[in-house]
């Protein structure tokens, strides 16, 4: 965009070749040599306009000034008119507000006095409504000029706040990834060292156990994260996890010792790769609350396959609570929900223990 600007300034400053003869009919120049060598003053500065549109503006004013100062021809300064109003707009585009404005100011105000110096130096006599209508064509030019900047400015502002917000998405989005699956495996060996270590004494074969499963979680978070960061590195590709997993989930869960009932309604099918994600981490975050804050050895997860939505359920019957505090669990449940225009609700349950009830919509297919 700056190198087409300063393109169409270039342009706009260079002004015809034509004859300079004097009253007498002696040409005292060869022809053109005159305007030639205006036109390369004029368009020289405007080399460095992409980078540097401010002073070679300035530059272009002062030109402007010494044209008329020289008494050139009126038909010698109004392309520079015409260039002076295309580096308004470059000013405009990719220097501040202020900048911008004082630009306008700056080219209006010169190019007024220009016109007019001339006109006083020719005795033209214009009438009122000629007179007004130079002017407003002069501040015409250069407010098209400031619009057109301030349009282009904008839309590269717009275009650096969209991808601000990509990062900062994206960013969240990865941080509930590696919460959702560093917690459920901190958690599962949490239970288990701490199982190990009660038991280490009395009956060292369930402390091997508990050495086996830590080894076992351990080793595949760590597969999880080497994953992650691969795909990181790597094009947008398929999903991480998803439901396709939750079995795995569960037999890692059995192995904290809390045993997960999965149940399946309808007819299990290909979903879109951020509800099938989504899904599954929200199943793995709700297992991971029983297991360390529910007091029981069981729960159950429902999935259901409508034609509409997927639903899922997961509840468990014991005398805790489901952690509600500051941690991430049920909010980052409740904003992957919101992220999908779904429902979710999470609370105790009258009958005793906690429900996690979630509803996510489906593409029409």
């Amino acid at each position: 965009m700056r190198r087409l600007l300063t393109w169409c300034a270039v342009a706009a400053a260079v002004p015809p070749l034509y004859a300079v003869t004097p009253a007498d009919g002696e040409s005292f120049l060869p022809v053109g040599a005159v305007h030639g060598a205006f036109a390369i003053a004029v368009a020289l500065p405007l080399a460095w306009a992409g980078r540097r549109p401010l002073p070679v503006l300035a530059v272009l004013l002062a030109e402007l000034v010494a044209a008329t100062v020289l008494a050139r021809p009126a038909a010698g300064v109004w392309p520079i008119f015409l260039a002076a109003d295309v580096l308004v707009c470059c000013v405009t585009a990719f220097r501040s507000r202020r900048a911008g404005l004082a630009a306008a100011a700056a080219a209006l105000t010169v190019q007024e006095a220009a016109w007019q110096v001339e006109l006083l130096r020719e005795g033209h006599r214009l009438s009122a409504p000629a007179f007004l209508a130079l002017s407003v064509l002069l501040g015409l030019g250069v407010l098209v000029a400031w619009t057109a900047g301030t349009a282009i400015r904008q839309r590269r502002e717009y275009g650096e706040a969209l991808r601000a917000h990509a990062v900062t998405a994206e960013r969240l989005r990865i941080s509930r990834e590696v919460h959702d699956m560093v917690a459920h495996s901190i958690g599962v060996i949490a239970f288990q060292a701490g199982a190990g270590a009660r038991v280490i004494d009395n009956r060292p074969e369930q402390a091997r156990e508990a050495l086996s499963a830590i080894e076992t979680t351990s080793r595949e978070t760590l597969k999880g994260l080497r994953h992650l960061l691969g795909v990181l590195r790597e094009p947008p590709g398929p999903s991480l996890e998803g439901l396709a997993d939750v079995d795995r989930l569960a037999e890692t869960t059995a192995a904290a010792g809390v045993r997960v009932d999965v149940r399946r309604h309808g007819r299990p099918r290909p979903l879109p790769s951020a509800v099938d994600r989504s899904a599954f981490r929200i199943i793995q975050e709700s297992v991971t609350n029983v297991v360390r804050h529910a007091g029981t050895g069981h729960c159950r997860v429902s999935i259901g396959y409508g034609s509409q939505e997927l639903s899922i359920d997961v509840v468990d019957d014991g005398p805790g609570a489901a952690f509600e505090g500051g941690g991430h669990g049920i909010a980052g449940m409740r904003e992957r929900v919101a992220l999908l225009n779904g429902d979710f609700s999470a609370g105790p349950r009258a009958e005793g223990g906690f429900r996690v009830a979630v509803r996510l919509p489906l593409e029409a297919t």
